[in-house]
């Protein structure tokens, strides 16, 4: 294997850190912090750099005392009042998804934030506040709790949800909401980030997100600009019930999925029996652009995921320009018979 790093000495530094593969990797990221120096890079780089490493650094810590267990995040508008709809469906939800064995995550702020935060409880939720040019203290819930994590840059915190998150339940909001909810999308949509249940969530009689689709259907569609398949990337629903429901369907079977070059293994919970198999063939051949799909125990390639060692295996060569027909292939996954 190649070396990331011909300085010795940054190699013992990173060898007394760390063992094997990890200190290639953290020896890698002291030669190019070094490399920083001598690009003669400024003051205000310099800063920005060793700020947002920070920022990851300790979310990373906060987050890995918890990683066998997954996770929600919730967005919506800070200014929706305790006396609204959608701040009492935000509470039931989380109320009931952690019930499932699920995590809240949110931005830590008030309205639909502090919702979610009420009905998980501070023991299961996270707060990913940010810090803003004006005063933002955290919701009740959160403040003062050791799973608050505060921010300075917006893209390390956009980075910690795409990666903790599970999961994502969006009701009514502002901006931020959108913003969100359309750049967890564009990364589905471009493989960019692993698939995951993305549920737009609104009160009993509410049209908020019927209104963003039919603006979807008819600017972005109608002009080509999206793909008919990429409309399973999201739900859209009135029930917390369901929305529930949508994410623990979804983890019914299918547990995690990485690539090995053009190769997706799926693991599952469950071996799949060769009738369901041979069915997913039929229905999911216009996705493949090479062999068939496959059945098996864990690739070579993961011998470094111990974790998910006794998993059996679902193995496809797909097309990457339609993850929404690969988040189709995955309900399937789920539907599918299994072996006793």
């Amino acid at each position: 294997m190649k070396e990331r790093t011909t300085d010795p000495r940054i190699k013992r530094l990173a060898e007394e850190a760390a063992k094997g593969k990890a200190a290639e990797l953290v020896a890698d990221l002291v030669e190019t912090s070094l490399k920083l120096g001598t690009d003669h890079a400024s003051i205000a780089e310099l800063k920005l750099m060793s700020r947002a490493l920070r920022e990851m650094r300790y979310a990373a810590r906060v987050f890995s005392k918890y990683q066998g267990i997954r996770k929600v995040a919730v967005f919506g508008s800070a200014r929706t009042k305790p006396d609204e709809e959608e701040y009492k469906l935000a509470k039931s939800f989380a109320q009931k998804i952690v019930s499932k064995d699920f995590m809240v995550i949110t931005g830590g702020g008030d309205g639909i934030m502090g919702a979610a935060q009420e009905g998980a409880g501070a023991e299961k939720s996270f707060g990913l506040n940010i810090r803003l040019p004006f005063e933002q203290r955290a919701n009740e819930t959160i403040h003062g709790d050791p799973k608050l994590i505060n921010f300075n840059y917006f893209f390390t915190r956009k980075l910690n949800f795409a990666k903790e998150t599970n999961a994502f339940v969006l009701l009514p909001g502002g901006f931020g909401t959108h913003d969100e909810g359309c750049e967890i999308l564009t990364l589905m949509q471009t493989g960019k980030m692993p698939i995951v249940p993305m549920v737009m969530l609104d009160r009993q009689n509410g049209h908020y997100w019927e209104t963003w689709r039919r603006f979807i259907v008819n600017d972005l569609l109608a002009h080509g600009l999206v793909s008919q398949t990429d409309f399973h990337l999201f739900h859209i629903t009135h029930d917390a019930d369901d929305a529930v429901n949508v994410i623990t369907q979804f983890y019914k079977n299918f547990q995690s999925y990485r690539w090995v070059r053009e190769k997706m293994v799926i693991r599952i919970l469950k071996k799949l029996t060769p009738s369901a198999l041979e069915d997913l063939n039929k229905r999911f051949d216009s996705i493949l652009i090479a062999d068939r799909i496959v059945q098996t125990a864990a690739l070579p390639e993961e011998r470094d995921e111990t974790q998910f060692a006794g998993l059996p295996r679902i193995v496809l060569t797909p097309d990457k320009h339609d993850f929404g027909s690969i988040r189709l292939f995955i309900d399937d996954i789920n539907k599918a018979e299994t072996e006793p």
